[in-house]
């Protein structure tokens, strides 16, 4: 979650405490939160403590986790919800320690793009038999998928958010881009290429580039991966299992994202713009669009409008009031649109000793109170995200939101082109495929961003790593 986040991750660095699993027994009836009786073969009212290891989701999740357990509590009163709150900076390495200690929390906020991990590693508990219909009829299906494997539930989605792009509209509307036609129906490379080359502006001496995306680090692949799901490869595999970035629309994908340097469109020096780097170029007018851009930004944008109008000294350093605009990633080759999204929740996990069958009702009770009702709806509210389940929806009527009705409809209309949920990769080709990117794919993107590397020579050293991972006949040939 770290790279998908960004911008929240400075917002909480909080210390953690050893987590460890607990057990319990008994099987009196009780209630879920969506107010339907839970199995009584499932359920119990002896003692039982359920650990969370969670990290700042929304800029005020954290702080409400002491409401949070007490409201756990008022609802199971046999029950106790121990959350232990953690950095995006440490939240995946505390995890994979205890993991690979075989300790693990009983619930772990994280990106379900990891699940395939967890699951080789035998701690990732499947909540298919345990998880009752009515909390799983209360979500909405396509961020569901995204929490399974093959026949297997591993937990609960929090939120499905659209990995887009985000514009300063007045530089948008000063270059002649008609930033509401982009929101409806999208922009091909070319024409975003000549957009954001017209938003290329010198002025006192300072330039001002037309695009800047966060690509140092492990963010490098965030950047390359939401450009190749619109290129034609929405996932590492093809529908017949074939390994898709050895295709020919990745090297031309390559070329064209160094192009955007090489036209002076985007800065030479991308390879040093980390996250934090990136969103202040933006508020400080160093460039017209950046990305990744999440909804929540438009809120991390008002913010700093509210303490400059009210001269806070606390607003970013030298920035100028924003109004943010929502915006699609191109498509490129003539691919059809397919927005990157990130689907991000609760996964219920479990110790080396099997847990009992009430302790594992338990869990499952605490990662749906979690992704629902009240707290989903509060902690996406925060965040500008979609809310995914039913009783998220009833409960934020009650909210007020001030969001641009605009950016709401953009990010509605790339939601229907959301790329889908792959349930069907087996864990294992999921598990080289990360291989792949983690010690080829980023060091060489980094490279190539930075000058380094050329697209051809990035492109055979992918191509020689899986072949080497899926042999000749596992990779697309086209």
């Amino acid at each position: 979650m770290k790279s998908k986040m960004p911008v929240l991750a400075s917002v909480v660095a909080l210390s953690m405490m050893a987590l460890t699993a607990c057990g319990g027994s008994g099987t009196k009836e009780s209630t879920t939160p969506a107010g339907t009786a839970a199995p009584a073969a499932t359920a119990s009212t002896a003692k039982d403590t359920i650990t969370a290891l969670l990290p700042p989701v929304s800029p005020n999740y954290q702080k409400n986790f002491e409401q949070m357990s007490k409201d756990f509590t008022a609802l199971y009163p046999n029950l106790t919800l121990k959350i232990e709150p953690a950095s995006w900076e440490d939240v995946k390495q505390k995890l994979d320690t205890q993991v690979n200690a075989g300790s693990p929390p009983d619930i772990a906020f994280g990106g379900s793009d990891s699940i395939p991990k967890y699951i080789e590693q035998g701690l990732l508990m499947d909540i298919t038999g345990t998880a009752t219909p009515d909390m799983v009829n209360d979500f909405d299906k396509a961020p569901l998928e995204y929490m399974k494997n093959g026949k297997g539930l591993y937990g609960f989605p929090a939120y499905m958010e659209v990995h887009a792009l985000g514009g300063n509209k007045e530089f948008l509307e000063k270059a002649g881009i008609d930033w509401k036609k982009v929101q409806t129906n999208g922009w091909t490379y070319d024409e975003f290429r000549q957009a954001i080359k017209k938003g290329v502006v010198t002025e006192n001496g300072k330039t001002r580039y037309g695009f800047v995306f966060a690509v140092k680090g492990v963010a490098a692949v965030d950047y390359l991966g939401i450009m190749a799901k619109n290129a034609g490869m929405p996932h590492a595999f093809n529908k017949d299992l074939k390994y898709a970035y050895t295709s020919k629309n990745y090297l031309g994908l390559l070329k064209d994202l160094r192009a955007l340097i090489d036209d002076g469109s985007m800065p030479k020096e991308l390879s040093s713009v980390d996250a934090g780097k990136r969103w202040n170029m933006f508020l400080t007018a160093q460039t017209m669009i950046t990305g990744k851009g999440l909804a929540t930004f438009e809120n991390s944008a008002k913010a700093n409008n509210a303490k400059i109008k009210a001269a806070d000294g606390s607003a970013v350093k030298d920035s100028v009031p924003v109004d943010y605009i929502v915006l699609p990633a191109p498509t490129f080759q003539g691919a059809k649109p397919s927005a990157a999204t990130v689907v991000d929740g609760y996964m219920a996990f479990r110790g080396k000793k099997e847990p009992t069958a009430e302790h594992k009702a338990n869990v499952v009770k605490a990662a749906y109170f979690l992704a629902s009702g009240k707290v989903a709806a509060t902690t996406n509210n925060d965040l500008f995200a979609a809310h995914i389940t039913q009783s998220g929806k009833k409960e934020a009527a009650n909210m007020k939101i001030d969001r641009n009705p605009d950016n709401v409809a953009a990010v509605e209309n790339m939601l229907k082109n959301a790329t889908p949920a792959r349930s069907d990769i087996p864990s294992d080709l999921s598990a080289k495929a990360i291989k792949i990117e983690t010690e080829v794919i980023v060091p060489k993107f980094q490279g190539l961003i930075a000058g380094e590397v050329t697209p051809e020579a990035m492109y055979e050293a992918v191509k020689t790593a899986a072949i080497a991972a899926f042999g000749a006949d596992g990779i697309v040939k086209d």
